[in-house]
């Protein structure tokens, strides 16, 4: 009986510290793939392929809804961040006070040497996080279109073996200036800024790569009647394109998480 005891509390323990073990090894994979939030503006503006890839990582992935009121976090809570796109201006702050404080984000996931991505509008807030102007572009830029690679472009981790002029959709009306310190990796026909790279890991889109079937279906009712309509062959060659540059944004981010970490 006394060994049958000793031996159920001898068992015990060594469940009690695998337990602990366990647990212990769990939380420091999570803290290893890292909290990503995603910035979202409006229903239809989701991240699309964006949030796939980052889940096919393992990458814990929350999408802040602003148009709901969600709550901006600090950046100390943020491993990544993405900042997708919407339909007002980085400037009008006084109607859409949340933008001010997007921008303070960027800039301190910046300062902290975090992993950011921002599409569209995102580009254009990342772009006024590090002190460029954003203003009013000199035409709406709407449609399918391409996008030609700068010699620095065809050179980055994201873009290098694609191609030197990539398909994308383009959906904007402002721009801006290109930060101190950037390098321009994209330019359009309509426009010179439309992508770019600061540092080793923060980069901004002006165009769209990330949109996934259901975001076609969800942009179908926001665009012009017949834009999008029966033109599943351009959605697809879009869809790889941004399947091949953002799995290598996630996984150039993984790298960096890596190499901070030693």
């Amino acid at each position: 009986m006394t060994q049958l005891f000793w031996r159920l509390i001898f068992d015990s323990s060594v469940l009690r510290l695998w337990s602990q073990q366990v647990h212990a090894v769990s939380a420091k994979m999570a803290g290893m793939k890292g909290r990503w939030i995603v910035l979202q503006h409006v229903e239809w503006e989701g991240p699309g392929i964006i949030a796939r890839e980052a889940k096919s990582r393992g990458l814990e992935v929350e999408i802040r809804r602003l148009d709901l009121e969600d709550e901006i976090p600090e950046a100390d809570h943020v491993d990544g961040l993405v900042v997708m796109g919407g339909p007002f201006g980085a400037y009008e702050e006084g109607l859409y006070p949340f933008l001010a404080k997007e921008c303070r984000l960027l800039a301190a996931a910046v300062r902290r040497g975090s992993p950011v991505l921002g599409v569209c509008l995102g580009a254009q807030l990342l772009a006024k996080a590090l002190g460029c102007k954003v203003f009013p572009g000199h035409g709406a830029e709407v449609g399918f279109g391409s996008i030609a690679l700068t010699q620095a472009g065809q050179q980055d981790p994201l873009f290098a073996g694609i191609g030197n002029v990539l398909p994308a959709f383009h959906w904007h009306g402002d721009t801006f200036t290109l930060p101190e310190g950037a390098v321009l990796l994209a330019s359009s026909q309509m426009y010179t800024q439309q992508a770019f790279r600061f540092g080793s890991w923060v980069y901004g889109f002006q165009f769209h790569v990330e949109p996934d079937a259901d975001t076609w279906a969800a942009w179908r009712n926001h665009l012009p009647k017949g834009l999008v309509e029966n033109s599943e062959t351009k959605q697809l060659e879009i869809e790889e394109i941004g399947k091949r540059i953002i799995a290598k944004f996630f996984d150039l981010a993984m790298t960096s998480a890596e190499v901070e970490r030693k």
